[in-house]
């Protein structure tokens, strides 16, 4: 049978940022740490793939519960509108972000 009707088994956790690894002050844009640079630029990558599935994730629930519902729904969906609005409204869709030192560095999307 389908899956549609049965409880979600997503995990409920957060997870801490990754480290972020700045360029030097030298100016020829080379990072202080090369192998540390590109491992947080992929862990930013990952993160932001999470956050578009998740959000994806809770769109396919609003648009189910939508057709579930019919004419019911302003009443009968107000949970997952309500999680998928909470969501899509953070900053960078929820995505774990590291502690920069100047906050205008941070470049989501």
């Amino acid at each position: 049978m389908t899956d549609m009707y049965d409880e979600k088994k997503v995990p409920e956790f957060a997870l801490p940022p990754y480290p972020h690894e700045d360029h030097s002050e030298d100016g020829l844009g080379r990072a202080k740490n090369p192998v540390k640079y590109l491992q947080s630029i992929e862990q930013r990558a990952r993160e932001r793939q999470v956050a578009y599935e998740t959000v994806r994730l809770l769109r396919r629930d609003v648009i189910e519960c939508y057709r579930k519902e019919g004419v019911n729904h302003y009443e009968n969906c107000k949970g997952p509108v309500e999680k998928y609005a909470k969501v899509v409204l953070k900053r960078d869709v929820g995505q774990v972000n590291p502690e920069f030192k100047d906050e205008k560095m941070n470049y989501g999307f």
